[in-house]
């Protein structure tokens, strides 16, 4: 058996990193912290924060790499892992932005969120009408990467399956020549822990599936943790996305893939959420078998 690599460990971070508490603002349009009122991406959706004072990351205590990172997690009844999930991104790359995008928690997520940036101007908020899909969330956040500047934007969950220990070794492989980073849990030093064995079968059969109709060679399509650099944003086409739901890991990589972009793995161990409820769904299943064969259509049309 493939023994798993350790996982890295977690930088301290440089709390007065900081860039001071933004003031306080209505539930919604949250009070900047250059006075300026939050603005409008989209309808029923408003952001909090802006994209200054990002002068490019650091890994723990080390020396500026120079990239402006923002990293989005899209949020759905997560009130009980967003601080914990906050405070472990901004602990390793103390310089990064974190953009929360949430879909009407009613459990108060939203409100954990608008707290965290009130009290950290490296946090942002974009609130949503109502529970709009993981594809959508994340297409609000690269829209929000490329209009502020940031030279890469990450993908992780925000219930703490995605160990930002890993960051590090992401950024590596972006300054090597990646254009999109995957964290793969199906390959050397890869895993999951706490998964019965039917998760595992759902996922690396849907991995393997998709490999084999697509004729890829990532082994690992369906993870959500992920980096992009700007130009592979750029070059994704990504109002032409189309999958909203774990489909959308699977037409991001492919699309990348057939635009030419470098697509790097990097082995992560997923841990299991501890807290909450797993957001996998029979439909969101079906979805992503179907779309695996509308993305090969569209290749074979020249539409991807």
């Amino acid at each position: 058996m493939q023994e798993k690599a350790p996982r890295p460990d977690r930088g301290e971070g440089d709390r007065s990193e900081k860039n001071g508490a933004a003031p306080a603002g209505a539930s919604v349009h949250i009070g900047l912290g250059n006075g300026r009122r939050a603005s409008a991406i989209g309808e029923g959706v408003h952001v909090a924060g802006d994209a200054a004072g990002n002068e490019g990351v650091r890994i723990g205590n080390g020396e500026p790499r120079g990239l402006r990172v923002l990293v989005i997690t899209p949020t759905y009844n997560e009130h009980d892992n967003l601080r914990a999930f906050v405070a472990g991104v901004l602990g390793v790359l103390p310089a990064a932005h974190v953009l929360v995008v949430d879909d009407a928690s009613p459990d108060g997520t939203g409100d954990v969120a608008d707290g965290l940036a009130k009290e950290d101007a490296r946090v942002r908020v974009i609130h949503r009408a109502g529970k709009l899909g993981l594809g959508t969330a994340y297409l609000e956040g690269f829209r929000y990467a490329l209009e502020n500047g940031y030279d890469a934007a990450f993908e992780m969950d925000a219930d703490l399956s995605h160990d930002p220990a890993y960051l590090p070794a992401f950024l590596e492989a972006l300054e090597g020549g990646a254009d999109v980073v995957t964290g793969s849990r199906n390959m050397p030093g890869g895993g999951v822990e706490g998964w019965g064995v039917g998760r595992h079968l759902l996922s690396k059969g849907g991995s393997l599936y998709a490999r084999m109709i697509l004729g890829v060679h990532i082994r690992d399509l369906t993870t959500g943790f992920k980096a992009y650099t700007r130009r592979a944003l750029l070059a994704l086409g990504i109002g032409e996305i189309r999958s909203n739901g774990y489909a959308f890991q699977i037409e991001t990589t492919y699309r990348a893939l057939r635009g030419g972009l470098k697509v790097v793995e990097v082995p992560i161990v997923f841990c299991d959420r501890r807290v909450g409820k797993s957001k996998m769904s029979r439909r969101i299943f079906l979805e992503a078998v179907v779309e695996v064969w509308r993305l090969r259509l569209d290749a074979l049309r020249g539409r991807v």
